[in-house]
């Protein structure tokens, strides 16, 4: 089939914009989204499944998440993610009988050296869980380990936003039991996870490097006697989780976990996002985005390989899903022109998670990737985000006939809704709906087929359960805490053909998932079917 008889398909990913009834803090519902309304009466319409088993992670209790919902969006297929590999891990104790365990317990026994354990701390499940950094923990303290190390990162985003003790508090209690005479474990640092460390796609190295200072050379923005008195002071000044400044856990004036040569290094995030640009600060010879000093030479392993084609990190304690036969590498082997595009928040969504946790193109004959720079303000400042910048460079292409195929994230609903405002959120959906209207108009123009969807939900729920609202609340008073995590809903999967006369008939599958969408976009760009593939979405 030549090029030019395929129909031009755009898809749009609304990251964290979830579908439910329910107006309970639900910024989706009370947001002014004609374009959307106008779509969903008027095209192909229904919501599809974008947490839980339906994408590959535990449980249906487990939140979705951009990385897994990338993944499943671009793979057409359902693979278990990085929460329900690593349980099993540890589960089995394969983690524990690996060879990068074995080499590290091996050699920081032998040199009497600190284990250090880095990662977020919550039960989120979405980066990490706190039930696998106690099994480290226990596991280390049978391997031999005299002196543990724990440097946290608190959450407020996957949880609720001032949580964040109730996680301190667990893992001291947890560290007082397993305190004996040949055994020291004890919290070193901390900070919120948008203040420090977890920086992503190189969007702001200064959080690297503020991270990086606390938990190697004790240098911080604060000084406190315990985790659980650093977050109370902190909560006291007005910061909420995610954004605690950096703080250094002392004894007599003096850090009690700085990061030395010779010791060991376990980044126990499983997610690889936000886990490579402080994976490259241990391993990298060479990084001008960081001032260093005197780097310690130390024995580094993430929980899993963060980035598969650049193997960051060398050495990992869980293998990451090896996830095959891709939309974006299909369309590229037949020669089908694709353009991705997102903000730099983002963009690594459209891109590595979407072809299957890789880096790079698979044919630049074929392939444009597109990076609009994200701006480094809080996201509810200017909740409009990049949304105009991604929506012309994209109609530009389609109305001159650039691509086959394409993929754009408007990321407002996600990073927007992890902020807590809620009338920020509202103008993150509506600015949203307001760039769909103009790729509809785009689409009637240029003879594209128009796919709307989203990766996971969150803008619409966006206060914590209780509040007993119906509607938009009037006022900022009596409001309920707000929710600053993921939510469980389904989310909106729209068709729509400026050439069709009838809408598409969707299948009425109530397990539906967004693992679905690569099988559909191949449909209606008149390709045959991937046998590796789910159902697609059309009946």
């Amino acid at each position: 089939m030549s090029q030019k008889s395929l129909r031009r398909v755009l898809c749009v990913v609304m990251d964290g914009v979830g579908e439910r009834e329910d107006g309970y803090g639900n910024a989706v519902k009370w947001a002014h989204t004609p374009w959307l309304d106008w779509l969903k009466k008027g095209g192909a319409s229904r919501t599809l499944l974008a947490h839980g088993r339906a994408v590959g992670l535990s449980s249906d209790e487990d939140m979705g998440n951009s990385e897994v919902g990338h993944n499943a969006l671009g793979s057409g297929q359902i693979y278990d993610q990085g929460a329900k590999l690593v349980q099993h891990a540890i589960q089995s104790s394969q983690i524990f009988q690996g060879a990068p365990w074995l080499e590290m317990m091996k050699t920081l026994v032998s040199s009497h050296s600190t284990l250090h354990f880095l990662g977020l701390l919550s039960d989120g499940n979405v980066h990490s869980h706190i039930s696998h950094l106690e099994a480290l923990i226990l596991g280390a303290k049978k391997a031999g380990i005299k002196k543990v190390r724990i440097h946290i990162l608190l959450d407020g985003r996957d949880v609720p936003e001032h949580s964040s003790l109730q996680y301190v508090e667990r893992l001291e209690g947890f560290l007082a039991e397993c305190k004996d005479e040949s055994f020291d474990a004890a919290i070193a640092s901390g900070g919120g996870r948008m203040h420090i460390t977890m920086d992503r796609y190189e969007a702001d190295w200064q959080m690297v490097q503020r991270g990086y200072d606390a938990h190697v050379f004790g240098k911080a923005e604060h000084r406190f006697a315990s985790a659980t008195q650093a977050i109370k002071a902190l909560h006291q000044d007005g910061h909420s989780d995610q954004y605690l400044p950096s703080f250094v856990i002392c004894e007599q004036d003096q850090p009690v976990g700085c990061i030395r040569s010779g010791d060991g290094v376990i980044l126990f995030n499983f997610r690889g996002d936000r886990a490579i640009e402080i994976s490259r600060a241990f391993c990298d010879d060479e990084l001008p985005f960081l001032d260093r000093g005197q780097r310690p030479e130390v024995y580094f392993a993430g929980m899993m390989e963060y980035d598969g084609d650049a193997h960051i990190p060398k050495k990992f304690l869980v293998e990451p899903p090896l996830i095959e036969h891709t939309l974006g590498e299909g369309l590229a082997r037949e020669g089908v022109r694709q353009f991705a595009c997102s903000e730099t928040q983002k963009f690594g969504h459209v891109t590595y998670f979407w072809n299957g946790n890789r880096s790079g193109y698979f044919d630049p004959a074929v392939e444009e990737y597109l990076e609009i720079p994200s701006d480094l303000i809080p996201f509810h400042l200017k909740p409009w985000m990049k949304a105009h910048e991604i929506t012309d460079a994209t109609i530009e292409r389609m109305v001159n006939d650039r691509f086959d195929f394409a993929r754009i994230n408007f990321a407002n609903g996600d990073m927007v809704g992890h902020t807590g405002d809620f009338e920020a959120a509202l103008m993150a959906v509506a600015t949203v709906d307001l760039m769909i209207g103009r790729l509809v108009k785009a689409a009637e123009k240029s003879d594209t087929i128009l796919v709307v969807t989203a990766d996971h939900g969150n803008a619409d729920e966006m206060f914590a359960k209780g509040g007993g609202f119906d509607g938009m609340p009037p006022s900022l008073e009596g409001r309920p805490p707000a929710k600053t995590s993921h939510s469980l809903s389904p989310v909106p999967f729209v068709i729509y053909d400026p050439k069709r006369p009838s809408p598409w008939s969707l299948t009425s599958d109530q397990k539906a998932t967004i693992a679905q969408l690569a099988p559909t976009v191949r449909q209606l760009m008149g390709l045959r079917p991937d046998p590796h593939y789910l159902p697609s979405l059309i009946s």
